[in-house]
């Protein structure tokens, strides 16, 4: 009996201290790749599969951004960006890069994740910067959106 409040004592205050440095890590807006922003899940009922990633949080942003949620390819008026199909995100020469941060810097907020989804349809890889840029600035639409509507 007695080596088992120990055990459940040291668990306690085990998570106490863990909870506490959470909670101090908040207040200073420490933050870890993993965790990233805080993020408001998406309220029941919103249609998704069971276990499919809805895009909203950190842990799964890349993969939604990047696996083809949707199989319908849909084009940016970036036709010409289907001539690098198949080719590696470091086989870019500066000036292809610069091509396709053209055509990200000229899309519209709310279409930035469809034209990511678009080109990995068409087999298309994003050179490593642009696809960087890609999703720093989906992260930061959803954090702006997210402390917009907050819950």
């Amino acid at each position: 009996m007695i080596p088992s409040l120990i055990i459940l004592g040291a668990l306690l205050l085990l998570g106490l201290i863990l909870w506490l440095l959470h909670r101090r890590d908040e207040r200073r807006g420490i933050t870890d790749e993993l965790s990233g922003p805080k993020v408001v899940d998406p309220p029941a009922g919103n249609n998704l599969e069971e276990g499919a990633c809805c895009g909203m949080h950190i842990t799964c942003e890349r993969d939604s951004l990047l696996a083809g949620v949707s199989k319908e390819i849909e084009y940016f008026d970036d036709e010409e960006l289907d001539r690098y199909r198949g080719r590696s995100a470091d086989d870019y020469t500066d000036s292809e890069i610069e091509e396709f941060r053209d055509v990200l810097l000229t899309l519209l907020p709310d279409d930035i994740a469809s034209w990511a989804r678009s080109l990995q349809l068409r087999g298309i890889t994003l050179p490593a910067e642009v696809r960087e840029e890609l999703l720093l600035i989906v992260a930061e639409a959803r954090a702006a959106r997210t402390a917009a509507n907050p819950e």
